[in-house]
């Protein structure tokens, strides 16, 4: 059964030494409030670049014409650089093996209706493996497919969002909506795959990039061009093979080498790279900035165990005098430590994580900061063990100690 009596002491002995216990708890409950924020905000980074980038496919690479900064072989610099369809059919055709998706992209900004309702939206013009490459997901319907572009066709897939704006309730497929007056029916309705990715991407209206090459110019420029790797590439070997094709597109339009501003690729690879890189840098500082707390914490509640037991010392002298075993004494101090230890580091978890979602952080690129229960945990019991052993050993020692010397301890 359990002995109330001795619950009863303890929770006397702390009621009696308000300063005393007050003192322990804050040491504890502020070391794991400050290794929870830490954390915290860790985690929130991470969060961050993971739904920074979540909407595209984690092997994908994107190209981007510019203008050229150097000259070279008679061209001037400030030469544009234009992407077409037959630079389009090079790069799929030349890096087949390393071509999982591909498509050309073109952007347009166009004024929607449908009835009354009506709204300004960005039409994205591409190729039917763009639905991969962008992970979008189709929710009714299908997405742009090769009839489409073989008769540029004027067929369209509109985001979730736009469905709503437009069509309220109604199902749109079938539904001819006007962009800039130009009127285009409805096959499909997509979502974002990836949650916590940007909601604007449901915004967007995918038609056939032929279609959007003869309505707007009548030409067969490309704004961009998109595709993911290979995923059997490793990482060093697709940022080489993302390298292969800059060095490519500067071949076909006689752009200098060290020219950086013509063409300009974004490539998951590298950028993964660079993030793993920059995450196990910020793992190391917070973990040693963590433990640095944590080390406070320990060398705080110690040294206040210690004092606490040296205070106690006649206390102990009083209790051996009335036939009180060593081991109830240090069971005594033990259970203490462990209950204001306990108690106060559960407290450092709540304040860190009321101050982690007090705030709006993602200004500061830190979104749903937030750190495992486990490793608080394992902090909290780190600091219960070591407040334990501050409190045995001096326990121990000034339970040996003969009565009428703790008596007369000043």
């Amino acid at each position: 059964m359990p002995d109330y009596g001795f619950f009863r002491e303890v929770f006397q002995s702390l009621n009696k030494n308000k300063l005393r216990t007050l003192l322990s708890g804050f040491t504890v409950a502020f070391a794991i409030m400050l290794f929870t924020i830490l954390f915290g905000i860790a985690n929130g980074f991470q969060n961050t670049f993971e739904n920074e980038f979540g909407g595209d496919a984690n092997n994908s690479i994107f190209i981007y014409s510019g203008r050229t900064s150097k000259a070279v072989e008679g061209y001037q610099t400030g030469r544009k650089i234009q992407f077409d369809n037959k630079l389009y059919e090079i790069i799929k055709d030349e890096f087949s093996n390393e071509i999982e998706f591909i498509s050309g992209r073109i952007y347009k900004n166009v004024a929607a209706s449908y009835g009354t309702e009506k709204n300004n939206y960005t039409v994205r013009a591409v190729n039917p493996e763009h639905q991969f490459i962008e992970r979008s997901e189709i929710k009714l319907g299908r997405f742009i497919n090769l009839l489409d572009l073989k008769n540029n066709t004027k067929n369209i897939t509109i985001g979730n969002l736009v469905s709503k704006d437009l069509f309220g309730d109604i199902n749109p497929i079938g539904k001819y909506i006007d962009l800039n007056k130009i009127k285009f029916k409805v096959v499909g309705v997509f979502v974002e795959r990836t949650e916590g990715s940007d909601s604007n991407e449901e915004r967007i209206i995918y038609m056939p990039i032929t279609t959007a090459q003869k309505i707007y110019g009548n030409n067969d420029y490309i704004d961009q061009i998109n595709l993911t790797y290979n995923q059997t590439l490793t990482e060093n070997e697709a940022i080489k093979f993302g390298n292969k094709l800059v060095k490519k597109i500067k071949d076909v339009f006689f752009v200098a080498s060290d020219d950086q501003s013509a063409i300009r690729l974004q490539n998951r690879a590298r950028e993964n790279q660079e993030i793993t890189q920059f995450n196990s840098i910020l793992a190391i500082l917070v973990l040693i900035i963590g433990l640095g707390t944590l080390v406070a914490g320990i060398v705080g509640i110690s040294n206040i165990m210690i004092f606490i037991v040296k205070e106690r010392t006649k206390e102990i002298g009083i209790r051996k005098a009335l036939g009180a075993p060593p081991k109830s004494i240090i069971s005594l101090i033990i259970f203490e430590s462990i209950l204001v230890t306990s108690m106060a580091g559960y407290l450092g978890l709540l304040f860190g994580s009321l101050i982690l979602n007090s705030f709006n952080l993602e200004d500061y690129w830190i979104t749903d900061p937030s750190v495992s229960s486990t490793l608080v945990f394992s902090a909290t019991i780190t600091l219960i063990i070591a407040g334990t052993l501050a409190g045995y050993i001096p326990a121990k020692r000034a339970a040996s100690i003969k009565p009428i010397t703790a008596l007369r301890d000043e």
